[in-house]
């Protein structure tokens, strides 16, 4: 006869045991559920994830559903370290692993990519296999991404050619065009997700320097594979860029500069540079791994009105601003 009552204690017991105490696939503290076909301890969002892998994932919630004695022996014998070191086994270093406060499109190609398509067992043959060769042109990636314009905001579909021989990212506006529309270097680019600054679940944000200005390029796929593979196809190449320009950093050293989020990003007034110029409503955005606070005049704008560099806890720029926050608290 199954103790249910004991069988959710020993669970919970089992849920803060080591790998077990963080979601398997996203790192979230303290999961409350599981895939008990898996054999893991998953978040809440996660398992939402989880629901429609059919066939390959089940769920079920420690504290709200009943657990007989075969599930408990199983999810003991089974665990989530036990079971990453099968399903990502053959992770490549460039490839981004989700983290708790990222977006669902991440988690939910890291997912699949892991249990469905099992990319990383070393079973069977991935697509980020080439890319880790040292094989001229293994990078190279060509698709069609919806680009923002600049007349009224509105995405239209562009060509794009990542081209690693070049070192740059190239978009064209039709195919067989005579020359790029833009061309944006390897080695000062950053890609990030940026759904709801975009309006659209698979928004991606690219930033380059050119001429001294931050400029940015605001992109989505309708499919979410597709995105995903572009962002990682981008880590990629970074990569590979990093480790032929730092040949004696470790991974361990470039991995973090591959792609970065923000560390913040919002709405405050500035005034200046003339001291009787009245307040204007800006979009900052605070980066720290470039170490730079770079305003615009709002979110979805391509080219930084102008960048500040910051030392320490100072900041230096080209003239003095003053800043407020739109209700008048501090921007922490």
């Amino acid at each position: 006869m199954n103790d249910w009552d004991g069988n959710k204690k020993l669970l919970l017991e089992l849920s803060r045991v080591g790998e077990n105490s963080a979601c398997a696939d996203c790192g979230a503290a303290d999961p409350e559920w599981t895939s008990y076909t898996l054999g893991i301890f998953i978040c809440l969002n996660c398992s939402g994830v989880h629901r429609n892998l059919s066939g390959i994932s089940r769920v079920k919630s420690i504290q709200l559903d009943f657990w007989d004695d075969t599930l408990v022996k199983e999810m003991r014998n089974k665990g989530n370290q036990a079971v990453r070191k099968c399903y990502e086994a053959k992770v490549p270093p460039f490839y981004y692993k989700p983290r708790a406060a990222d977006c669902r499109v991440l988690k939910e190609q890291w997912i699949r990519a892991k249990y469905d398509q099992k990319e990383f067992t070393g079973a069977c043959w991935s697509q980020w296999q080439e890319f880790i060769t040292l094989e001229p042109g293994a990078g190279d990636r060509v698709g069609c991404l919806w680009k923002r314009g600049k007349d009224k905001g509105s995405f239209r579909s562009r060509i794009f050619h990542l081209v690693e021989k070049e070192g740059a990212l190239l978009y064209y506006t039709k195919e067989g065009g005579k020359g790029p529309k833009g061309v944006i270097p390897l080695s000062n680019m950053n890609a990030v997700f940026q759904p709801e600054k975009i309006g659209n679940p698979h928004g991606l944000q690219i930033t380059y320097l050119k001429d001294g200005h931050t400029r940015n390029i605001f992109v989505y796929h309708k499919n979410g594979k597709d995105i995903v593979d572009w962002f990682n196809a981008i880590r990629a190449a970074r990569f590979r860029y990093l480790k032929s320009a730092f040949p004696t950093a470790s991974d361990t050293d470039l991995i973090p500069k591959l792609t970065w989020n923000f560390a913040k990003e919002g709405y405050m007034e500035k005034t200046g540079p003339m001291e009787r110029e009245p307040f204007k409503r800006r979009w900052f955005t605070l980066d720290t791994l470039d170490r730079k606070l770079l305003y615009f005049k709002d979110p979805l704008v391509s080219v930084s009105t102008i960048y500040t560099r910051t030392v320490g806890r100072h900041i230096t720029a080209a003239f003095r601003i003053h800043l407020t926050c739109m209700d008048g608290h501090q921007w922490q």
